[in-house]
């Protein structure tokens, strides 16, 4: 059974798969159906607080892997993220990653500062908060990225993406939540941060824990989906509001940062602009940014930053935020694409093949061999 190879086909779907798979059995769960209950009753699970039978709640390693253990998965995950953050990238590739995470960036906070002013930051127009926002614009699909610059872009395209990889994992959305006034004390990104800034430091020095560590970045992706999917309830998915809501942030993600992306590109006297929409996707490892941040408030309770209430309202929006982020991240899969070809088609027109590292218009009536040949 070629079981891996379907999953991938879907676009994030290392990602959505196993998340889609971990809120359906929870959303079964839920329902408290009698059949399950006396099933697991006669195998002498033990109940809940709340006096239920629950599969996903069973305990052992079974409930610490699929249900309690996405904060761990994350962590390991963003330690495997960070051994694989290698600065060394030549000059003109150092140039456009640091273009396209910076274009990116501002984007995606420029548009959660817009949304968080003329409406409501926790549950504003169409369900969207500041934090679905932020993490779902700030966080690029580097697999995508690497696959369309791969083939339509050229040699510093894809070397940008050692830069882009720091927009991988909470620690932007963390300070773009800080400036704004969410109270986290300086412990609380450390706690968060850690993990990854040891992976980096490591990787760096010992180019051999880099290798052992790089399935890691995708190997923990479905464990962690999964048990951020077990914390879901499916109805979230089927609400009109999450929905429109997830495909309102995928065409900002997509628009916004290939907009802005391209626009520092002419500034820059770029001339191809593949890279730029290449990378104007939301990454299906963002989704686990909002738990990310949930652990951060976690930190800043106990330390007395942020009260409780306040922690229990960003508690509350952490599901939908999550859900919203899945639904970008399956939209602009399969928007960034569709706008890589038709850039390609456009500047192949004009006499741009964004496949050299130095491009030349040349004129109208001059064709390429390459030009012909499609």
């Amino acid at each position: 059974m070629n079981i891996k190879d379907t999953i991938e086909k879907v676009p994030g779907g290392l990602m959505v798969v196993p998340l889609m798979l971990g809120a359906t059995l929870n959303t079964i769960d839920q329902l408290h159906l009698p059949f399950v209950q006396s099933f697991l009753k006669r195998l002498g699970a033990a109940p809940t607080e709340e006096g239920f039978y629950e599969f996903l709640r069973i305990g052992g390693f079974s409930q610490e892997l699929f249900k309690d253990g996405a904060l761990v998965l994350i962590a390991l995950f963003l330690f495997c993220i960070g051994s694989q953050m290698n600065m060394k990238v030549g000059a003109k590739a150092l140039k456009k990653g640091v273009l396209l995470t910076g274009s990116k960036y501002l984007g995606g906070v420029a548009v959660g500062v817009a949304f968080g002013f003329f409406f409501d930051p926790w549950h504003g127009l169409l369900g969207l908060s500041t934090l679905a926002i932020i993490a779902g614009m700030t966080n690029s699909n580097g697999g995508l990225y690497a696959a369309l610059t791969g083939q339509y872009g050229n040699r510093s395209d894809v070397g940008g993406l050692s830069v882009l990889s720091l927009n991988d994992g909470p620690f932007f959305t963390l300070v773009a939540l800080g400036l704004m006034g969410t109270a986290f004390p300086v412990i609380a990104f450390i706690a968060v941060l850690l993990p990854l800034g040891i992976g980096m430091l490591l990787g760096n020095l010992d180019p051999k824990i880099r290798e052992f560590l790089k399935p890691g970045e995708t190997l923990t992706i479905p464990f962690f989906a999964f048990a951020l999917g077990a914390g879901m309830n499916l109805a979230n998915f089927f609400n009109p509001e999450v929905l429109a809501g997830g495909l309102a942030l995928a065409f900002l993600t997509f628009f916004v940062t290939a907009l802005l992306g391209i626009l520092v590109f002419k500034i820059f006297k770029e001339k191809s602009f593949i890279a730029p929409i290449a990378e104007s996707s939301t990454a299906g490892n963002a989704a686990a940014t909002p738990a990310a941040i949930l652990a951060a408030a976690a930190v800043a309770v106990s330390s007395g930053a942020m009260s409780a209430a306040e922690y229990a309202q960003l508690e509350s929006i952490v599901p939908i935020a999550t859900a919203q982020i899945s639904i970008s991240t399956i939209t602009t899969a399969l928007l960034c694409p569709v706008g890589v070809i038709l850039m390609d088609r456009y500047q192949r027109r004009r006499g741009i093949d964004g496949r050299l590292d130095e491009v030349e218009n040349v004129p109208q009536n001059v064709k390429t061999k390459e030009a012909i040949d499609n």
